[in-house]
């Protein structure tokens, strides 16, 4: 009997889907699998992690530069507006734990309960992957849209998602308890809606696993950038890139700026192209600003090393 690549191909994703269903999770050899490119420090189920240092410098970029990057490195599906954020004022920036939630079916909702059980899992579904995080971690998750009965969370899954996280929630789905969620000091909710009803029909599928957030594709490890704009979800192995990219740009703003205003320059010389004599008259102005420049002085130093004039 002979076996064309494509039923192969649809056999090893049968297998690759039962597995979830079954573990609920990616194995970690699934997770170096689906992030080839990220050659840094792993968790121990595989899923990247991206240096503490380069999430709080992700802070500072604004979603254009991510989406600016992530568009020249051939990533046109990683951004999802239209969310309504528990606070407009507090980014969301961190360590992608995703999580699939569907409709619920009793026969496949008992399965998943009672392998949960079986692997010492602790009560309700929703609360298994708040169990999981870690600082700086963000729980991503889908729940198809649902927004009655799509209650991910309340005021008291939140205090716990904090406490372990430090961080905020990304739901394609709701909350409920807004007051109690606002009083979480450094907490923000980016959900689908508001709702005062409980969860109810939604079953967990899996845990850690590429997930679907409106027109963006996301992956375990992604770095969460979550503004008023929108979220944007940056693959592990870009994250440095998007960092340093902002900083550049927002050390050439300034100089030029600076440069501007002095009449050093006029706006035709710094709007194009800059010449052998501004990058020089840049980098020296680099070193003479160390001290006071809105960007970490070690990365600084970095760039100036790296710079050729």
């Amino acid at each position: 009997m002979k076996f064309s690549y494509r039923l192969i191909f649809s056999l090893g994703l049968m297998l690759f889907a039962f597995g979830n269903v079954t573990a609920q999770t990616l194995s970690k050899e699934q997770m170096v699998f689906l992030t080839p490119q990220w050659t840094g420090e792993r968790f121990e189920d595989g899923r990247p992690k991206v240096a503490d240092d380069v999430l709080e410098r992700m802070k500072n970029v604004t979603i254009e530069e991510a989406w600016g990057v992530l568009r020249n490195e051939g990533y046109h599906n990683q951004f999802e507006s239209g969310w309504q954020p528990l606070h407009d004022d507090v980014p969301v920036v961190g360590r992608a734990l995703t999580v699939q939630y569907m409709p619920n079916r009793p026969d496949v909702s008992d399965q998943i309960k009672k392998k949960g059980k079986a692997d010492g899992r602790i009560g309700n579904t929703n609360s298994w992957p708040i169990d999981m995080l870690v600082e700086g971690d963000v729980y991503v998750a889908d729940a198809f849209g649902k927004i009655v009965n799509g209650t991910l969370i309340g005021d008291n899954l939140g205090n716990s998602i904090y406490a372990k996280s430090k961080n905020g929630v990304v739901f394609n789905a709701s909350s409920r308890d807004m007051e109690g969620l606002s009083e979480i000091e450094g907490f923000n909710a980016f959900v689908r809606g508001w709702d005062p009803s409980f969860l109810t029909e939604v079953m967990l599928l899996s845990i850690n696993t590429p997930i679907r957030m409106g027109a963006a594709t996301v992956l375990p490890g992604d770095i969460v950038l979550a503004k008023k704009e929108g979220v944007m979800f940056i693959p592990s192995h870009l994250a440095e890139q998007v960092v340093v990219t902002s900083e550049v740009v927002r050390l050439r703003d300034l100089f030029g700026i600076s440069r501007l205003k002095e009449g050093k320059y006029t706006p035709g010389q710094i709007d194009n192209k800059w010449t052998e004599e501004i990058e020089k008259d840049f980098s020296q102005w680099l070193r003479s600003h160390i001290d006071e420049l809105p960007v970490p002085k070690e990365q600084v130093k970095e760039l100036l090393k790296k710079r050729m004039w």
